[in-house]
């Protein structure tokens, strides 16, 4: 089998007046949780409608274990889980019926739709809202039925695009764990987002896009100590500046040099250090 679950090949997608990819290329891994980072418009969902068949490419090729998603249309989608930004269940049906008609829809068996469901409501927790309709349910609960019914038809890839937008911190955090979860049964999953928290807790690699290109992509820890493992901010009258050490002691004795004059915060290097340094040198 193709080590890669997942290979995105010089992608460009154009719209009249605007360029929203730019020659993307990527692979993600068979069981691998990949992350696209970047800010609002950077071109992270075009990538995923592109993937999942919902916008067709203007340039590039798409290939799912070695298959052109493009060339085997039907086959790719039956590959594919797509989680999208917006939560797009019926709420007037409950949450077994939202269920049931995504299995129709795969066009799963009776017998094999009843007990996918009565599995996945297990999983996600979500046993005791069976019958529950969809309007009933908490964000929360929203989003994990989202991507469960995405699980409904057993794909190999799950595509979530900012699967955690609006909610709350201590329910997104429920979220990410339910995510690792879902990878640790062997899914290859691509995640979109643009929270630099969120794709250093779950992401076993990031890309980071912005304007439509892929400016960086590496493991989050690698990225992080190629800049640094202390931080200084140091809040000058008109900014702030942040300055990066390898040791702890070089940056205790900047601390005490600024720390006279000006208000400062000694910290650890996290994710978004290393993006917004990647945006400063661009721009």
């Amino acid at each position: 089998m193709n080590k890669w679950a997942l290979s995105i090949q010089n992608l460009y997608k154009v719209y009249p007046g605007v360029t929203a990819l730019k020659n993307v290329s990527f692979d993600v891994k068979e069981g691998e949780l990949f992350a696209l980072l970047g800010p609002n418009g950077a071109g992270k969902t075009t990538t995923i409608r592109i993937i999942s068949g919902l916008t067709n490419p203007t340039k590039g090729e798409v290939l799912i274990y070695g298959k052109s998603a493009f060339k085997n249309p039907i086959w790719a989608k039956s590959q594919i889980g797509l989680v999208p930004q917006s939560v797009n269940l019926d709420t007037e049906l409950t949450v077994e019926e939202n269920l049931f008609i995504h299995g129709l829809l795969y066009k799963m068996s009776l017998k094999e739709i009843k007990e996918r469901i009565e599995e996945l409501l297990e999983f996600a927790g979500l046993s005791e809202k069976k019958k529950a309709k969809v309007k009933e349910l908490s964000g929360g609960m929203k989003r994990r039925l989202v991507i469960i019914r995405a699980l409904m038809h057993r794909p190999k890839l799950l595509l979530l695009d900012e699967p955690t937008v609006g909610l709350d911190p201590h329910i997104r955090r429920k979220i990410w764990n339910f995510i690792k979860t879902i990878q640790s049964e062997g899914r290859t999953i691509l995640l979109t987002t643009h929270y630099m928290e969120e794709a250093e807790f779950l992401a076993d690699r990031v890309a980071f896009i912005f304007s439509g290109e892929i400016i960086a992509i590496d493991k989050p820890q690698n990225f992080i100590e190629s800049l640094g493992k202390y931080a200084l901010d140091v809040y000058f009258p008109q900014k702030t500046q942040t300055f990066f050490f390898k040791h702890q002691e070089d940056a205790e004795e900047m601390l005490l040099k600024y720390s006279k004059q000006y208000l400062v915060s000694l910290r650890r290097v996290n994710l978004e250090d290393v993006f917004l340094n990647y945006m400063e040198k661009r721009q």
